[in-house]
């Protein structure tokens, strides 16, 4: 099936205004620039063509300063606390430190090292339609950005965490590779199969932490695109032992601080139990 084959926004039925649906506690809430900004960058995703060059967002010199604020902060940390392999690979993909990249500028290394493309969404979709994607080898990425007055961090995916988060792991074809063998399997799960491997992305994608010479650090793209979450998350998160099996039956909320986090053995050992984990079909519903 190709990608365009369904409409991740099928869901907003009421139309692109029903796109910004901020909660009232979201720092924007209240902000109708802000929303009017994020309905704009939206209409990029609705009328995008799929496979086609991503169009430019035309971000306002505020919204860049957003970043600016944001990179300045967190790039630091990361060569604290974020995995080698994680530094490693933001030198392959390094991400201009004042100004928002566009994604058809990174397309261009992605395509090249991994085969992956990073594709326009006007707002958020379900874990099926986001993970069936990865399976085409195309990352569903947000363009809007955070609210400037919580810069340090987003209870949803923005710009941001997709482009510090993301954006240069899926320059190597390991990780690559997992997220597209997770794809894969979202298109056959049932629905609690589904949740399993909901779960085992979150904890391991988006929130894991490996060992590394015996300290905790960062790989998870949650993690890396927040200032206070990577900054505080030892203390606030249980930090359990290493356990896909029970990662799969782990709840989690997206909208709030971690809790609960799994600590892999190592950055080699989580993605090599993962893609065996997927592969021999142990998120299957027993």
């Amino acid at each position: 099936m190709k990608a365009n084959d369904f409409n991740p926004f099928s869901q907003h039925a009421g139309g692109p205004d029903t796109l910004v649906r901020l909660d009232p506690d979201h720092p924007g809430f209240r902000d109708e620039a802000y929303r009017a900004r994020r309905l704009q960058i939206a209409r990029i995703a609705l009328e995008y063509e799929p496979g086609k060059p991503v169009p430019e967002a035309a971000y306002s010199v505020d919204e860049h300063e957003v970043w600016r604020v944001v990179h300045e902060q967190l790039f630091p940390l990361h060569r604290q606390m974020a995995c080698q392999e994680i530094v490693d690979l933001q030198a392959v993909l390094p991400l201009d430190t004042h100004q928002i990249p566009q994604l058809e500028f990174l397309n261009q290394k992605l395509s090249a090292t991994s085969g992956f493309r990073m594709e326009p969404v006007a707002g958020l979709v379900n874990a099926r339609t986001f993970m069936r994607y990865l399976g085409r080898q195309i990352f569903l990425s947000t363009q809007y950005i955070r609210h400037h007055s919580r810069p340090l961090y987003t209870p949803e995916p923005d710009v941001i965490h997709e482009l510090v988060g993301h954006a240069a792991t899926l320059v190597h074809p390991a990780i690559a590779e997992l997220s597209r063998v997770l794809g894969v399997a979202a298109e056959v799960a049932n629905d609690l199969e589904m949740t399993r491997l909901d779960r085992v992305y979150w904890f391991t994608l988006e929130f894991g932490i490996v060992q590394e010479r015996g300290a905790n650090k960062a790989f998870g793209a949650g993690l890396l695109s927040s200032v206070d979450e990577l900054s505080n998350y030892e203390t606030v998160a249980e930090l359990r032992p290493w356990n896909l099996d029970q990662m799969a039956e782990t709840h989690f909320d997206p909208t709030d601080y971690q809790r609960t986090l799994f600590v892999a053995p190592s950055f080699t050992q989580l993605i090599c139990d993962v893609t065996s984990w997927v592969r021999t079909g142990r998120w299957r519903q027993r």
